[in-house]
């Protein structure tokens, strides 16, 4: 079994900032937010282009036939 399949623990990180409340911070705090978090979405989908990359040279690598 992958971890990918594995259900998400209640602690997750992830799962704690979503359910943050977002009322108490200022207009500028939430733009900083967006920023730090549009930056963690490019590292995210960097790094599942490169496993996707990776995933697809072993296959290659390991094909039967």
């Amino acid at each position: 079994m992958d971890d990918d399949d594995l259900p998400r623990r209640r602690d997750d990180i992830l799962a704690a900032l979503v359910k943050q409340p977002l009322d108490p911070l200022s207009v500028d705090e939430l733009g900083e937010r967006i920023e730090i978090l549009e930056g963690e979405i490019e590292r995210v989908k960097a790094h599942r282009s490169a496993a996707t990359s990776h995933k697809a040279i072993a296959e290659a690598l390991f094909k039967k036939g």
